[in-house]
């Protein structure tokens, strides 16, 4: 038996590298005053456009081309919007000894978060499994979480996250839901423009976020809630994180064994079913927690950057799996183009 390859080195997104450097410049130069209000304006209009721009690129009739896939799709947001949140709430038994609560409330927003859908793609191509099938998946879950993610907050976080108050429902409407479906009605004209300009578009994304994220921590910083954090906490947090990713790595795969899906489909409900999408979560929050965002971020942060560097690990073992119907040893080093739907299994589950 062959041993797995392992990545030369772990993915440490650049991304959240220019996060940490944001984070960073808030700490030694946060805005204050009038700098802060017009701060505050701006990151308000960075997340109406960022949901705009989702509402603009998401093809409602390509993820309706994948309702045939229903029971894959039924599963990956069951894991992302039942199983996520039923283990986040679990881990109030760790508040106060484990988690403070500003911590835990970010921990269980981060469980609220949809799937992310680059990742995702990514990691089921690299590991041979139903590209399609993550695609329509992720497009799924990121729609149905620009609707679920606030309800569930309000109503699972309550005062930490505004509750139902006709001001909260307010900001979710006009910042949310409004740029969203603005975007979805004039996808017509707007679709074409967001495709050929796709690069400087995807660098107005992650600006946008960037400045979500220096308003958000900036007030922390001003407002002094950072001294609740130590070393140890973090730490805690972390681990509790692991152990998060963990149950839902081997609940989204031998569940879906048990449920008798295809191995390429049980690749693509793994590493769409146990993400969260770090752009999605980071001005859900700033609607959401107001000046207590930054602490809510923080764990979607190191999330993120966990899930990256064990999914890489865990897509080259998939690969390498010496059960997988082209691996070398089976099929004669012939390797599939899993950029092509066609070369992908169709899930037999019935």
């Amino acid at each position: 038996m062959r041993r797995p390859h392992l990545p030369a080195r772990l993915p440490l997104d650049p991304y959240v590298l220019a996060l940490l450097g944001t984070v960073g410049l808030a700490a030694l130069l946060p805005a204050r005053g009038p700098a802060a209000t017009v701060a505050g304006w701006a990151a308000t209009g960075a997340v109406a456009l960022l949901f705009f721009l989702y509402g603009s690129r998401l093809s409602t009739r390509e993820a309706l081309d994948g309702v045939r896939h229903w029971r894959l799709h039924l599963t990956v947001l069951t894991c992302t919007f039942v199983l996520f949140p039923l283990l986040g709430l679990a881990a109030r038994l760790l508040v106060p000894t484990v988690l403070t609560p500003p911590l835990y409330s970010g921990l269980l927003f981060l469980c609220l978060v949809p799937s992310t859908i680059q990742s995702s793609i990514a990691f089921t191509s690299m590991a041979r499994g139903n590209v399609p099938a993550a695609i329509c998946a992720g497009s799924f879950s990121s729609l149905a979480g620009i609707f679920l993610t606030p309800l569930l907050a309000a109503g699972l976080l309550g005062g930490r996250a505004g509750g139902f108050s006709p001001d909260s429902l307010l900001k979710i409407v006009l910042q949310l839901l409004l740029p969203f479906l603005l975007g979805q009605a004039l996808r017509r004209w707007t679709g074409g423009f967001l495709t050929r300009h796709r690069a400087v578009l995807g660098l107005v994304d992650r600006g946008s976020i960037l400045l979500v994220v220096y308003t958000a921590f900036s007030a922390g910083m001003v407002a002094g809630i950072w001294h609740q954090v130590g070393i140890r906490r973090l730490g805690a947090l972390l681990l509790v994180e692991a152990v998060l990713l963990a149950l839902m790595l081997l609940t989204t795969w031998y569940g879906a064994r048990r449920l008798g899906f295809a191995r390429a489909d049980r690749i693509a409900i793994q590493f769409a079913g146990s993400k969260k999408s770090l752009a999605a979560g980071l001005p859900m929050a700033s609607v959401l927690f107001g000046a207590q965002a930054s602490l809510a971020v923080l764990p979607l942060m190191l999330f993120h950057q966990m899930q990256l560097m064990v999914c890489a690990v865990l897509a080259r073992r998939r690969a390498a799996d010496p059960e997988h119907p082209e691996h070398p040893e089976l099929a004669g080093d012939r390797v599939a183009e899993v950029s092509q739907p066609s070369q992908h299994p169709v899930s037999r589950a019935r």
